[in-house]
């Protein structure tokens, strides 16, 4: 067995340390996490979309160059601001809007795609979708083949609570202040999304926390990441975009 060969082919090219002709006259498929700079409760760092996106996209990157046995799966630096106007009450956030997101996103699409043939935006704030779709229908309306696919589980909890604490607890326990971990609002969203809209996450959450992170687990984080990772792969197998640019 040639090992260099077959790490080679498991790790996927990292645009940031990638040089130019090693992406000239390939069939790549351009994986771009897209994240948040946002408050998330007491117990994560602002970064937790940004870090889970990035993970997601990174395991479903390297699954793909391994299936692939070539270096056609690219995985580029993380989009790590969008739109987080709802959590706009806390510090340490910063969002950029939906309008100068979707713009971002389509300007991004419309350079990469001069010399990848696909990009997937892999998502992981819900507040980045209205700029995700908007994007992402306009550049494939120009005839660019461009898709953005969530990080979501099934029954997951909204916001810095069991599911993103668990993945974090996974991803990079260090960043957990554990210390500092409290129950937060479990009323079901949609029980909450009126107030949220009128005075945004601390309208219903003090500490910003939707969800009970005190049930998180780093076990339950590496199920959930490997659940989002082969789902992820399996869209992008079948790249079948909906009306939305969403992947199915």
């Amino acid at each position: 067995m040639n090992s260099a060969y077959h790490r080679r082919v498991a790790v996927p090219t990292v645009l940031s340390t990638a040089i130019s002709r090693e992406l000239a006259d390939e069939a790549i498929t351009l994986f771009t996490p897209l994240g948040s700079t946002e408050q998330h409760g007491p117990h994560l760092p602002l970064d937790t979309d940004t870090r889970i996106a990035d993970a997601v996209a990174t395991g479903a990157a390297r699954e793909l160059a391994m299936l692939a046995g070539d270096d056609r799966a690219v995985l580029a630096p993380a989009i790590a601001y969008g739109a987080s106007g709802e959590h706009q009450s806390f510090a340490g956030t910063i969002s950029i809007g939906t309008p100068a997101l979707a713009e971002l996103l389509v300007e991004y699409g419309r350079s990469a795609m001069r010399w990848c043939q696909r990009i997937v935006f892999v998502n992981g704030h819900g507040g980045n979708i209205e700029a995700a779709v908007s994007a992402v229908r306009l550049l494939r309306s120009e005839g660019r083949d461009i898709a953005w696919w969530p990080c979501a589980v099934d029954g997951g909890d909204a916001h810095a609570g069991h599911t993103e604490t668990s993945l974090l607890l996974h991803i990079s326990p260090e960043s957990v202040r554990r210390e500092s971990v409290r129950a937060g609002n479990s009323a079901p969203l949609r029980e909450l999304m009126a107030p949220m809209r009128a005075g945004g996450v601390a309208a219903v959450s003090a500490i910003g926390v939707l969800g009970d992170p005190t049930t998180a687990c780093g076990e339950d984080g590496a199920r959930l990441l490997e659940t989002m990772i082969r789902r992820c792969v399996d869209a992008v197998r079948r790249w079948t975009p909906d009306a939305d640019g969403r992947l199915a």
